[in-house]
């Protein structure tokens, strides 16, 4: 269930996104209201106050967005007791393949601009300096070879004592992760029309390519509430 204080959050969102029209609003409503790591990413101050974020696969800017708004509470001394300190300040910039979903991320974000999306390809685009790097369900739609060479270029954006914030599935949970590929071949169905190819990897084995990467990592689940196989890494670059 949503924590009570995050309603004015998720409702300040939705109003972003109904520009777009009704799939966007509902898309993010329902994101925001049934999956937990966007707000245990706030709950728990994954995030800190003036840093750097680079959002991967970033689709209509839902996680941006929400940054921006819990900005504006915590600004506003709507902050909720007992949550980590807010990020009020931050640099936002995303990256996402789909171009209508591009449209959509731009258009939740006029006319200040607050923050950046930009059509690329995780292979090939340029990611800029970041003090967080996220990167929520998108990088087992890459071959696995693609997945190392990402994982290395992630590693060398981050700025020291920064992290990289990663949910995939652990394919190493049995049941929980088939739930999670089927999941995850049926909004790649809704989207592009087409199975997309899933490349997946054991918790274990995802820790060990962080770690052969110097990256310090802590593995969070984060299928609360879900049938899923989640599990969240905060991956952080030695000072």
């Amino acid at each position: 269930m949503l924590p009570r204080p995050a309603e004015p959050l998720v409702a300040a969102v939705e109003r972003r996104f109904a520009r777009s029209g009704s799939f966007a609003k509902y898309y993010a409503r329902g994101k925001l209201r049934h999956d937990p790591v966007y707000f245990a990413l706030l709950e728990r101050g994954l995030v800190p106050d003036g840093a750097r974020v680079l959002d991967l696969g970033c689709g209509q800017g839902l996680l941006l967005a929400l940054l921006l708004e819990a900005g504006a509470a915590a600004r506003a001394g709507r902050w909720p007791e007992g949550w980590a300190a807010a990020p009020r300040k931050l640099w936002l910039h995303g990256v996402e393949l789909d171009r209508r979903e591009v449209r959509r991320a731009r258009t939740a974000f006029e006319p200040e601009g607050e923050a950046d999306v930009v059509l690329g390809d995780l292979r090939s685009a340029e990611l800029p300096e970041s003090d967080v790097v996220v990167a929520i369900d998108v990088i087992h739609y890459l071959a696995r070879v693609e997945q190392e060479r990402l994982l290395a270029r992630i590693a060398r954006a981050l700025t020291p004592g920064g992290t990289f914030l990663f949910r995939v599935c652990d394919a190493a949970a049995g049941a929980r992760a088939l739930w999670t590929r089927l999941g995850d071949r049926l909004g790649t169905l809704s989207k592009l029309g087409r199975m997309g190819h899933l490349a997946l990897r054991s918790a274990a084995e995802w820790r060990g390519l962080l770690e052969a990467h110097g990256l310090e990592t802590r593995a969070l689940p984060m299928s609360a509430r879900t049938p899923f196989a989640n599990v969240l890494f905060a991956a952080q670059r030695r000072p």
